[in-house]
């Protein structure tokens, strides 16, 4: 059968605006990663595709795909539907499997049959894996401005203002759904996969590709499960240094705010996650926490832990430092954004 639809490789895909696309292949390859904003319309689902895969495997090419057609079918009329009814609004349609073949083959001739102009990722989801791994082989196009300072700071605060502003701010810890620390994942369900957050990664850079500089909050290389690609490491590490300080005060309250603003103040949560601390703080100390965390005594614990495990792991000044670009004053993150913006903008 000749093949109609019109192929598009990555870079034109990632270029072109008002698109929707279309991810045929099954829920559990669409969970692993994706393109950043497709809409997983499966043409087989986990079960079935595994049922296809047996049969290939046992007796071949024909019969696996004899058996495929006769599972999907029955189904075309309603994936059809979907699909016309997320691209409804869109000027272009892009479909895309794993890499390429007969699955967004299949679905994008059905949907030139009923009049509707669609596109093919050529090389399928593998291609665009493909161009990810190669972007992050690269060095950074762009000079990182990292926000530096004690827990509690304000730097996700700051960084979330920087970004309401409309400026080049990339939330590391948003992207991997943890705060980078023994408490990252309280309050917090499970992180993505690695794919999938470099693709997340990826999908900032691809938005902000044109501007000089990018705005970040310092991390180690690994957020809770997931490490970030060795070129936007190396990019943190040479770029511009900013420090956020704050009062002491202002930094408990924000880690209160924070760390108990789910059920019963993530009561459970936190008293796991202190555990973690025993061979620093010793097993007393520990226990102790739990007790006054089950009591709800936030601010204690989170004042005790500032002054006596993090301030002295991190070591960041409290005051303004030479040592640093800019040394900017955290209370208030929008006034602080404003600062950051200004020294963006004397840089040139």
């Amino acid at each position: 059968m000749k093949d109609n639809a019109g192929y598009i490789n990555v870079e034109e895909a990632l270029n072109i605006e008002n698109a929707v696309f279309i991810d045929v292949r099954s829920p559990q390859e669409f969970a692993e990663d994706h393109l950043p904003g497709a809409i997983n319309i499966p043409l087989l689902d986990n079960e079935e595709r595994k049922q296809v895969g047996e049969i290939y495997h046992r007796e071949g090419q024909l019969a696996a795909r004899r058996v495929g057609l006769d599972i999907v079918s029955p189904k075309l009329p309603r994936l059809v539907s979907q699909i016309l009814r997320a691209a409804h609004d869109k000027e272009h349609l892009v479909v895309y499997c794993w890499r390429g073949g007969l699955r967004s083959k299949a679905v994008a001739d059905v949907l030139q049959l009923v009049g509707c102009p669609v596109r093919r990722l050529a090389g399928g989801y593998k291609a665009y894996r493909r161009y990810v791994h190669s972007f992050f082989s690269r060095e950074l196009p762009h000079q990182l401005v990292v926000l530096h300072g004690l827990t509690g700071s304000g730097k996700t605060e700051v960084i979330k203002a920087l970004q309401k502003m409309g400026a080049p701010a990339i939330d590391l810890e948003g992207l991997a759904n943890n705060r980078g620390s023994v408490f990252g994942k309280v309050g917090r369900e499970g992180q993505p996969t690695q794919k999938t957050f470099e693709s997340l990664l990826f999908a900032d850079l691809w938005k902000f590709r044109r501007e000089k500089f990018l705005i970040v909050e310092g991390e180690s290389k690994r957020i809770g499960k997931l490490f970030i690609p060795d070129s936007f490491f190396k990019a943190m590490q040479e770029g511009k240094k900013i420090l956020l300080y704050t009062s002491l005060r202002r930094r408990v309250e924000r880690i209160v705010e924070e760390y108990t603003a789910g059920d019963n103040g993530n009561v459970e949560e936190l008293v796991k996650a202190v555990s973690w601390l025993k061979e620093r703080l010793g097993k007393a100390v520990v226990e102790k926490l739990q007790g006054m965390i089950r009591q709800k005594r936030f601010a204690e614990v989170a004042e005790y832990l500032l002054i006596n495990y993090y301030d002295p792991l991190y070591r960041y000044p409290d005051q303004p430092s030479r040592e640093f670009d800019l040394s900017v004053e955290g209370e208030n993150a929008n006034r602080a954004a404003r600062k950051i913006l200004s020294f963006l903008e004397e840089l040139g």
